[in-house]
């Protein structure tokens, strides 16, 4: 029996990744899960809201944490995310783990008693005087 190898390319769809297994065979292309919630995370996180995923549609291995990638058994054997895994190394981010964000401690006034405000020193209701502008433009006009 003759098999006849593949004859098109997968590509990367993460936006500024242009990873093709026409020239990179040490790469491989992931699907997108099927589990709902676990898609809406890749699609969140390859900065694509609108997309729209065909069958075809493929994220390179290298967006995800060496971790997250199952090595092959055999030579010839494919490279596998693990389930669970979501994309998080892109070229926005120099192909490195987000930091956790940290949660900044409010501000506390020096004294503790605030400045008095008085509420109502105000005129929402007047008229603002002419500017050089409007009154140049009224001159013209006459």
């Amino acid at each position: 029996m003759h098999y006849r190898s593949k004859v098109w390319a997968e590509h990367c769809c993460v936006p500024l990744c242009s990873a093709s297994s026409k020239f990179n065979s040490v790469l491989s292309f992931q699907s997108f899960p099927t589990d709902e919630e676990r898609r809406k995370k890749w699609i969140c996180n390859i900065r694509r809201k609108d997309l729209i995923i065909t069958s075809h549609m493929r994220v390179c291995s290298r967006h995800f944490k060496r971790e997250d990638v199952k090595e092959p058994s055999t030579p010839k054997g494919r490279r596998l995310v693990k389930k669970g895994a979501v994309p998080t190394l892109f070229q926005w981010n120099n192909y490195s783990d987000p930091a956790p964000l940290q949660r900044r401690k409010g501000s506390t006034p020096v004294d503790g008693d605030p400045a008095p405000v008085d509420l109502y020193e105000h005129d929402n209701c007047s008229v603002p005087e002419l500017a050089a502008v409007d009154i140049a433009l009224d001159r013209a006009a006459e």
